[in-house]
């Protein structure tokens, strides 16, 4: 470790730097814990062993490679395993990091050296991943995002690996953390902002307990401070303790979810099998082009081929869907047993919401509730037909869309559609009476064209706004007119390029298809605003409503394409920094569109709207 001594566990070091009595309850002196640290030295058993199976198609072509060329491919494997375990071992030996009062940073790269750094006033979630290799040795990787992690590179810190209480006790310090209410207000720590207002977690850039390495706080000390540290149980080896400068108040979790085995039975409607059947089919591409594997000489693929040939086209066409079928269905709820077995979602006192999941691969992500701006109820085509749904948070920092499952930002996995409203009415309530109330925005239910919305009536559950006669019109166009262009191209191939007839007919039988899919986009179609959300619902293969706090609405775009303004629409587009950045009331009325940017943030709008009869006046001095 790059620090101080291993000190034994239980054993306070004389020269532990002890906590300034000062108002500010700082220390002075740098903190050992502010120097570069190496990650656990346990993971000198996993970086090899994760480089060596990346590589095994690479390592079968040497293998395959060498044999052809004299018998020696298996010192050709041999060399490059010994490469691949080598460049493991260095990835430990070039990776440091540190956690100052004021920033994360890691460092590493051995040819191109790079130095990340994240200040903790930017630190929105705190992600901790353990999978099967790292829950054998006790390791815990984190991921602290930023909130920049839909973007290439993800923005986020990543720590790979850390003992399992040291990477807890990091998520704690830089997320969970409150003071204690008989904390005194000096004993704030330096640069964060007493408000609670400001940008980064409740704490951040303080000297909160031990930065993750494995300490906290005993006893208490003057000034609201905690003098003695003590080790973690279970933490291991401490290599510098940074001295607590505020008592914390210890948190309570409330239960909000928690999987059911019943809902397993909407696993196969979600076809997330169908991953798995790409993964199989590059690995097997990589194996025979790699490795020189020739498919053909496997007895059962060959035998399986050869009936496939012998058997009606039809007939090998229906086997091979059924086939593909049965196999995502199986695949599909084996994955979603994995992912999310043993879930769970609490909300904490410090004012987050803590989720858990997972059989082999446990993953525990923190979201602090002030970073979220509202929740996503998603209903892909097969799911809804079966009346299941699941629910994603709209927040700074995680992944939405088809990578929310991976980004961390589902708050339930797919479940029944009931369950799942009920559980987005609670996380939009406030969870203590701690945590500050969202402020109300314009009570606009006497608008004209919005639903008179009882007081009470919760935004996930509330009626929407119909888009009217012209937005159905532009479904249907869209939808019949582009199919019956790839009709007319197709025909006119066959007639003059020689084009199966199959192929034109084909795109013929798909126009009701075509009908029906503009029928149900029309259907989904909606919005409204209460007094604190816009509400807006689009999708048909899959339908998405989205509850958008109206003070994570950060500025108005209001789009027109030339057929829109022919029809008197617009898209309405409500800008913010969390979830997709921008959330669309698509082909609503002109009129309806600037009453709602006007409601969701009143006074915005006014430099740009012009009444009708009125005309801006005339500079003085003109004739």
């Amino acid at each position: 470790m790059n620090g101080p001594a291993d000190l034994p566990p239980g054993d306070v070091p004389a020269d532990v730097p002890q906590a300034d009595a000062s108002p500010t309850g700082t220390s002075g002196g740098a903190s050992p814990a502010d120097e570069w640290r190496r990650l656990n030295s346990r993971m000198l058993f996993v970086h090899p062993f994760q480089v060596a199976v990346r590589a095994v198609p690479a390592l079968l072509g040497l293998l395959v490679a060498g044999s052809s060329r004299g018998g020696s491919g298996h010192l050709w494997s041999l060399g490059g395993l010994v490469v691949m375990i080598v460049l493991g071992t260095l990835q430990w030996f070039t990776t440091t990091f540190r956690i100052t009062d004021e920033h994360v940073q890691v460092r590493k790269g051995l040819f191109r050296r790079q130095v990340m750094t994240v200040p903790r006033d930017r630190v929105r979630t705190v992600d901790v991943t353990s999978h099967i290799l790292h829950r054998v040795l006790g390791l815990a990787r984190v991921e602290i995002g930023t909130g920049r992690s839909d973007q290439k590179g993800g923005g986020a810190v990543k720590l790979d690996a850390l003992g399992t209480a040291e990477a807890a006790h990091l998520r704690e310090e830089l997320l969970h953390r409150q003071l204690a209410p008989n904390s005194p207000t000096g004993a704030a720590t330096p640069g964060a902002d007493p408000s609670g207002a400001g940008d980064g977690p409740a704490g951040a850039g303080g000297d909160a307990a031990g930065a993750g390495d494995g300490w906290v706080g005993a006893g208490g000390g003057a000034g609201g401070t905690l003098p003695v540290p003590v080790p973690l149980p279970g933490s291991g080896p401490i290599t510098g303790v940074r001295p607590v400068t505020a008592a914390f108040a210890p948190e309570q979790e409330t239960e909000l979810a928690r999987l059911q085995p019943r809902w397993i039975r909407y696993a196969p409607f979600t076809l997330s099998g169908i991953v798995a059947v790409g993964v199989i089919a590059g690995f097997l591409s990589r194996l025979t082009n790699e490795g020189g594997v020739d498919l053909r000489k496997i007895a059962a693929l060959r035998e399986g081929w050869e009936w496939f040939t012998r058997v009606p086209v039809w007939t090998g066409v229906a086997a091979a869907v059924l086939t593909l079928v049965v196999f995502v269905a199986v695949a599909s709820t084996f994955g979603y047993i994995l992912s999310f077995w043993g879930f769970r979602l609490t909300r904490h006192t410090g004012g987050t919401l803590h989720v858990t999941r997972g059989l082999i691969t446990t993953r525990a992500t923190t979201i602090e509730e002030r970073r979220l701006r509202g929740v996503e109820v998603s209903e892909p085509l097969l799911l809804r037909a079966v009346r299941g749904a699941r629910l994603i948070a709209v927040t700074t920092g995680l992944r939405v869309g088809r990578g929310a499952q991976r980004g961390g930002s589902m708050l339930l996995p797919p479940a029944p559609v009931a369950e799942v409203e009920a559980l987005a009415e609670r996380v939009l309530t406030p969870g203590t009476p701690d945590t500050p109330d969202r402020p109300n925005g314009p009570d606009t239910r006497d608008r004209p064209d919005t639903p008179d919305i009882p007081d009470g009536t919760s935004p996930v559950v509330a009626p929407l706004v119909a888009h009217g006669a012209a937005a159905m019109r532009r479904r249907f166009t869209r939808a019949l007119g582009a199919n019956a262009l790839a009709v007319v191209a197709l025909l006119a191939l066959w007639e003059w390029a020689g084009l199966p007839e199959w192929t034109w007919i084909t795109a013929l039988g798909f126009i009701p298809f075509a009908a029906l899919l503009a029928a149900d986009r029309y259907r989904n179609l909606g919005h409204a605003m209460t007094t604190e959300y816009l509400v807006t619902r689009w999708g048909s293969l899959v339908r998405r409503r989205v509850v958008l706090e109206c003070d994570g609405i950060i500025g108005w775009n209001v789009t027109r394409s030339f057929f829109q303004r022919r029809a008197g629409l617009a898209t309405l587009t409500a800008t913010t920094a969390a979830g997709r950045q921008g959330y669309r009331v698509s082909d609503v009325a002109m009129g309806e569109a600037l009453g709602v940017a006007a409601a969701g943030i009143p006074g915005l709008l006014d430099p740009f709207l012009t009444v009708p009869g009125q005309h801006a006046p005339e500079p003085e001095g003109s004739q």
